[in-house]
């Protein structure tokens, strides 16, 4: 499914580590947005049903800038969601991530640019439909709601289980899926967020695992995983220097095939390049 819905110009977020943040915090709202690079801030499964009034109270009463927020609304259908509209109606935020995404329609009826979360049974077979959506701005994945929605007990391999700390394989296919997706209908892609907050070297790997996927950003559930996920996707000087002259190469050589530094660089190779610097924040074209 595709529409002709007026948000369809690419979105990227500010920065690599989004900062999910309680909306019913307000106090927080600041100490997140200096932190994170985006603050995602969250009407859904972080604030209580007895504070969801006050959360959308404290979102409405307390601005930060558009620019660096997504703000998480309850699941299409839902009284709750219906009241998280009106309510970013009275702000002047343009990015919303939809808890729970399965319905394409109900991805295009909404005035906004709209993150995805792919975190169903139902939305995981739809993913590539919800990409297609013109106001679809993203998608990121989330493995604990799938799980329990498929009846299992753990996304995870324990510590005494082969692949130990790693996906299950449910949770990595919906993971491949969604960059998939995002990638074929050129929009963003977030990947989750890992649960065990001392876990440093796990998030390590998986951070490395996702920009060699080319995921854009890597959600984050507490301040402490904002430098690991920012260190993740900065490349490193070689990798900035090696990008360079791949590009000033391709230029002397009138673009084409050549070798450089006896690797032969076609297209696929001078778009790994081209990341490369955009990642570390420039834009060569």
């Amino acid at each position: 499914m595709t529409d002709s819905s007026p948000h369809t110009a690419p979105w990227t977020p500010a920065g690599p580590a989004l900062l999910f943040c309680p909306a019913d915090r307000p106090e927080r709202y600041a100490k997140a947005a200096e932190r994170a690079d985006v603050v995602i801030l969250d009407l859904e499964d972080a604030v209580a049903p007895e504070n969801k009034a006050a959360a959308r109270t404290a979102l409405i009463d307390t601005p930060l800038d558009p620019d660096r927020v997504i703000v998480r609304v309850n699941p299409a259908g839902t009284d709750e969601h219906a009241a998280d509209l009106a309510a970013l109606a009275q702000t002047s935020y343009r990015v919303i991530m939809l808890a729970k995404a399965e319905d394409p329609a109900a991805v295009a009826a909404l005035d906004y640019a709209v993150i995805g979360l792919i975190e169903t049974p139902l939305g995981a077979v739809r993913c590539e439909e919800i990409a297609a959506v013109g106001n679809c701005a993203g998608l990121m994945w989330g493995a604990e709601d799938l799980v329990a929605g498929l009846g299992g007990k753990s996304s995870r391999f324990g510590t005494e289980e082969p692949g130990a700390g790693g996906y299950r394989s449910v949770p990595s296919h919906v993971r491949a899926r969604v960059r998939l997706a995002a990638g074929a209908f050129g929009k963003a892609a977030i990947d989750a967020v890992h649960l065990d907050i001392a876990d440093v070297v796990g998030l390590d790997f998986e951070v490395r695992d996702a920009v060699a996927l080319g995921y854009a950003a890597t959600a984050c559930i507490h301040p402490a995983q904002v430098p690991v996920v920012r260190d993740g996707y900065a490349p490193s000087p070689q990798e900035v220097t090696w990008a360079r002259q791949v590009l000033a190469e391709s230029e002397r050589h009138g673009g084409g095939v050549f070798t450089f530094e006896g690797q032969m660089v076609d297209a696929p190779v001078f778009g790994q390049a081209l990341a490369v610097l955009r990642r570390a924040g420039e834009n060569p074209f």
